[in-house]
């Protein structure tokens, strides 16, 4: 933000003219340095800049209004800017005949001080009574907000989504909830009412209601829109593979975007600890591994789209041509398939209605304050719940991890497994399923099904869930072979019986990490028959890369 906006607002109100003039010129000569002055002509309009000046996180220290005006007087006027900024000082300017009026207002509004027009001289009846009012204003606290503020209600999924959106991409906000006084005032502000939300505003004063990702992504200065529509190498996917391949290519000399739909990280960007990646004996967050790897991907000079969704793969030629959803395409030499895996939905009665609220895929580390004191259920019994469950035993207090096998040892990392042994608040439920979450506005209670056919309902108000791995390649169906599952064949496993795919013209065996589709690479989980780990989705990642240079070599 410019330095005028960071200066705290001086706003002044007055119908007449000359007199709006006069008091903004003596405001400037003593205050203009340290403050900026706004001057408006009737109450409703002072009302109107108010709200620009609150969706833009400004603040107001003084309002000096006149109390004759037409519609709307200064009583009025100041008993509903209140409701804006409620710790602005306040002051009436007033004719001497009015005086009994402002007394009265000073109880009836908390007006602070009344001044008696004319004011002359400035230095002995108006200054000193705009001192006191800057003053009192210092020492109320109130200091300037200039993130991103979004204002939602607790258990409202979209509200869930918003944030999750912005935390995910290292977005900093700042979140209010319409039960609050704060949240009422922008909402009001943003002329929105508690159907729209979530609300989300922008540091220049955007209020976006009920925003897509897309619609965030473009106002808080993500790059949605790629710089050209031909490129050396396209990376479909922003996970650890995705990554990889993004930071190899670039830094290869490549000319590189990458397109990811929600956030850069996938899955792993969620982990609230890795523990057994290579280089980091203390263990990393996701989030930090992966905003490490964006950063050095975009300083060797890849391009990076966000919040665009990937619907279809052409081939036109030589050139590789991806569809987004909105129509629009980019095409390149070669494409680099990185989408990986989602989580399987839990498809207990319930879940589905209560999904974001109380109802998580995925770590949802937004949602940790919120834990605390709760207890807490966590699906799956492979290292990302292990991870989370660690993660969550610092709030909640307890975490119960509900599996369906008889032991974690065949789908844990031992390390994990010795670390949730120590942790006395987090226990293992195995032979268990969830077969039922009910709840009226959120999550309340789950339903406990052991193999044995007994069952327990346990109230709850958050349960995240962490079961399968299924790929999202619908949109690649007649286009590359897949498995029966939806994942994609690469190098020997696309040969049957020595020949190679139906359609494939190259004199050549596809590469080791080549789809089906010549020119068209695949990396990480989405891979049929990889190993689902992050050091080995981003080895493939660079594989890949070094697999497309040879490819290029042909052309």
């Amino acid at each position: 933000m410019n330095s005028a906006v960071n200066k705290p607002v001086l706003l002044t109100v007055d119908d007449d003219p000359g007199v709006s003039r006069a008091v903004a010129r003596d405001l400037r000569r003593r205050y203009g340095e340290g403050h900026r002055v706004v001057r408006a002509s009737s109450g409703q309009e002072a009302l109107e800049a108010l709200r620009e000046l609150k969706l833009r996180g400004e603040q107001v220290a003084a309002m000096l209004a006149d109390y004759r005006m037409p519609e709307m007087n200064g009583i009025e006027f100041l008993e509903q800017a209140m409701d804006l900024f409620p710790r602005a000082r306040r002051a009436l300017l007033t004719a001497y005949a009015d005086t009994d009026a402002a007394i009265q207002a000073i109880n009836l509004v908390d007006v602070d001080h009344y001044l008696l027009k004319p004011w002359d001289p400035p230095e002995e009846k108006l200054y000193p009574v705009v001192d006191a009012l800057i003053e009192t204003w210092r020492g109320s606290g109130a200091t300037a907000v200039e993130e991103i503020k979004i204002v939602g209600h607790r258990w409202s999924a979209p509200t869930y989504a918003a944030r999750d959106f912005l935390a995910r991409n290292a977005v900093p906000y700042r979140y209010y909830t319409i039960d609050e006084p704060e949240g009422r005032r922008l909402l009001e502000a943003a002329g929105a009412d508690p159907t729209e939300i979530p609300v989300v505003i922008t540091t220049d004063g955007q209020a976006l209601l009920a925003p897509s990702d897309a619609r965030i992504a473009s106002a808080v200065g993500l790059t949605v829109d790629p710089a050209t529509d031909f490129y050396d190498l396209i990376v479909v996917g922003g996970g650890p593979a995705g990554l990889g391949s993004a930071v190899y290519g670039a830094s290869e000399g490549l000319r590189t975007v990458l397109v990811e739909r929600q956030a850069a990280g996938g899955q792993a960007g969620t982990s609230s600890r890795i523990e057994n990646y290579l280089g980091f004996p203390d263990g990393v967050s996701g989030a930090q591994l992966t905003d490490r790897a964006r950063r050095q991907a975009v300083k060797f000079g890849a391009e990076m789209l966000t919040a665009r969704d990937v619907v279809a793969l052409e081939v036109q030629g030589s050139a590789r041509v991806v569809r987004f959803g909105d129509g629009s395409t980019i095409s390149a030499h070669a494409v680099i398939l990185a989408t990986g895996v989602d989580y399987r939905s839990l498809m207990a009665p319930g879940c589905d209605d209560l999904t974001g609220r109380g109802v998580f895929y995925g770590s949802a580390n937004t949602e940790a304050p919120e834990c605390v004191g709760r207890d807490v259920y966590i699906v799956g019994g492979a290292n990302s719940a292990g991870q989370a469950a660690v993660f969550f035993s610092r709030h909640a207090r307890s975490v119960t991890l509900v599996v369906r096998g008889e032991s974690l040892h065949s789908s844990m990392s031992h390390y994990l497994i010795q670390q949730l042994e120590a942790i006395e608040n987090v226990h293992v439920r195995t032979c268990t399923t969830v077969g039922e979450a009910s709840g009226d506005e959120h999550l309340e209670k789950i339903r406990l099904d052991h193999v044995d056919g007994a069952t327990e309902l346990v109230e709850t108000s958050h349960l995240f869930i962490f079961i399968g791995a299924q790929p999202q390649t619908d949109w690649l169906d007649g286009v590359v072979e897949r498995d029966e599952r939806g994942f994609i064949w690469t190098g020997p496993d696309l040969l049957v019986d020595g020949e190679r795919p139906a359609g494939w013209q190259l004199d050549r065996d596809p590469f080791y990490l080549e789809s089906s589709v010549p020119g068209v690479f695949v990396a990480g989980d989405v891979r049929a028959q990889s190993v689902k780990r992050v050091a080995s989705a981003v080895g493939e990642g660079a594989m890949a890369v070094t697999l497309v240079h040879r490819y290029l070599e042909e052309q």
